[in-house]
């Protein structure tokens, strides 16, 4: 496969990876737009360069009569193109190792405040409570029974009507018991 032929398939591919009319312009984009990509990516800069280059060489060929594949391309070029297509269907070029290497961080610093969090004391003493603003467990339990309640299914409204109406139930129930009482 020549030169053109190779970046027209990579281009293709970076369009529907992309889902971008740009195409090879939107992958460079991404990248020119990816903070610190470099950190995380240990080719991105070389990826990108190269990148650069090759749509510079593919827009010569296309617009000066005087630049041709022969005399501005090697099978080196051609040899590179064709990795970088195949690294994005493998999912191992720059954008998406970025991506990978970001999320795994993420999902290892969310790890790490768990681990921390799970190291604070919970029982806290009423007067550390008290200097603190802290929750003491007594007051954790109370603020649960309040959630469970909240989370009964039932809207506030009918909760409330059904208090009401087991209190009348209730008083009916006291009178009724009064009256044989007397």
């Amino acid at each position: 496969m020549g030169f053109l032929d190779s970046y027209k398939r990579l281009e293709k591919l970076c369009g529907e990876v992309m889902n971008d009319d740009k195409r090879i312009t939107a992958y460079i984009d991404e990248m020119n737009n990816t903070p610190m990509g470099s950190l995380h990516v240990s080719t991105w800069n070389e990826d990108l360069k190269k990148l650069k280059h090759y749509r510079w060489v593919r827009n010569q060929i296309a617009h000066n009569p005087d630049a041709t594949e022969k005399n501005m391309t090697t099978s080196t070029d051609v040899k590179w193109i064709d990795d970088f297509y195949i690294r994005i269907m493998h999912q191992k070029d720059p954008l998406t190792m970025y991506h990978k290497a970001v999320r795994r961080r993420s999902v290892q610093k969310a790890t790490a405040s768990r681990k921390t969090l799970s190291k604070i004391p919970t029982k806290v003493s009423s007067k550390a409570a008290a200097k603190t603003g802290a929750k003491t467990p007594a007051r954790r339990a109370t603020k649960a029974k309040r959630d469970s309640k909240k989370k009964s299914g039932m809207p506030k409204g009918c909760v409330t009507a059904v208090g009401i109406v087991i209190i009348s139930a209730l008083i009916a129930a006291a009178v009724v018991l009064v009256k044989n009482i007397i």
